[in-house]
């Protein structure tokens, strides 16, 4: 359930309230809003007395939070989230660009696509340093190695870092380096995982399953939020259904349905959507038409030459020239990329 906070209640009263919520076992979630302050009381309430919180002066009225993801749910939070780390702003509004090569695979190779992805006006860098391959042969990735390359190309251009991190035990180590935790399709129910990103405060782009539902997306979402990471953004990356013609189906749908339901951005990769590069610029495009808060793209120097993922990767120049269309799509609607 949900305590809705008088209109203008101390920290003291919140405060008050916090200790009340969990006194009867259940765990207290404080969401600031523009305008009322709402606690968000998680746990089994069936043998919670609602009248021990009526009664309080502090609180207006209390709310019952229907969606089985109660953090994330727009019933707890109505005003949209807004990611910010460095210069990347992803909701609000705002259109957040990440771009980058799908790996890590040389200083130069890194330190170049950096410099050309922020030259067409991205405001993150993505790259692979640990890789998840289908594959045990194919490269993994350069693993921390990778990562101090990616906080150099980051010194060079001051651009945000966007790095996947792939186990728990990874995480204490990928967190000084990265700006942004990226948890992939692959991980997105590793629930150990879940957790341990939660418990840091470094923004998390959590990728959908290839197979999930919106549900165990948004609960996947739910496991960090329960952790106390406010800062989370869902990336739809395309899901596996019966059709050929592209690497996997994205179903750009999920963008206003996610929004109608959750507070929290939504990114979208059209890359691993549809893993033809052809087809990203559209996509792109595309995606922004329909409300996306944020983009994350492949972009290789050389993308022939791509170690991973050469397929569905383009070129800087082929990306400038997709940020300048996005650009005019985002204008028309109200939005802003820069």
């Amino acid at each position: 359930m949900i305590l809705v906070m008088k209109k203008g209640a101390t920290q003291e009263m919140v405060q008050r309230m916090v200790q009340r919520v969990e006194s009867m076992g259940l765990k207290a979630h404080v969401i600031v809003g523009t305008e009322l302050t709402v606690i968000a009381a998680i746990g089994d309430d069936r043998n919670v007395k609602k009248e021990s919180f009526e009664s309080c002066e502090e609180v207006e009225r209390l709310v019952p939070i229907l969606a089985p993801y109660k953090v994330a749910s727009r019933e707890t939070k109505p005003d949209a989230t807004v990611v910010k780390v460095r210069d990347l702003v992803v909701g609000g509004g705002h259109i957040g660009v990440i771009a980058g090569p799908c790996s890590v695979e040389s200083e130069e190779q890194i330190i170049l696509a950096a410099k050309k992805v922020k030259e067409a006006g991205a405001k993150a860098l993505r790259g692979g340093a640990y890789k998840p391959r289908t594959s045990p042969y194919a490269f993994q990735g350069m693993k921390e190695e990778g990562l101090k390359l990616l906080a150099a190309a980051r010194d060079v251009t001051g651009l945000a870092v966007v790095t996947e991190v792939m186990t728990p035990h990874h995480v204490e180590t990928v967190v000084k380096y990265a700006d942004v935790l990226q948890v992939g399709a692959r991980n997105m129910q590793n629930y150990h995982l879940l957790q341990a990103v939660g418990e840091t405060r470094t923004p998390v782009l959590l990728k959908r399953g290839l197979s999930s539902t919106m549900e165990e997306f948004l609960l996947a979402a739910e496991y960090i939020l329960d952790q106390g990471n406010q800062q989370v953004m869902l990336c739809e990356r395309g899901i596996r259904t019966f059709e050929t013609h592209t690497r996997f189906t994205l179903p750009l749908a999920s963008v206003p349905y996610l929004k109608q339901k959750t507070h929290l951005p939504v990114v979208i990769d059209p890359s691993h959507g549809t893993g033809i590069a052809s087809l990203v610029p559209p996509m792109c495009r595309a995606a922004v038409a329909c409300g996306a808060d944020g983009l994350i793209v492949e972009v290789h120097p050389d993308p022939k030459e791509a170690i991973s993922d050469a397929s569905q990767t383009i070129s800087p120049e082929v990306f400038a020239e997709a940020l300048v269309e996005c650009r005019r799509v985002a204008h028309a609607l109200g939005f802003t990329m820069d």
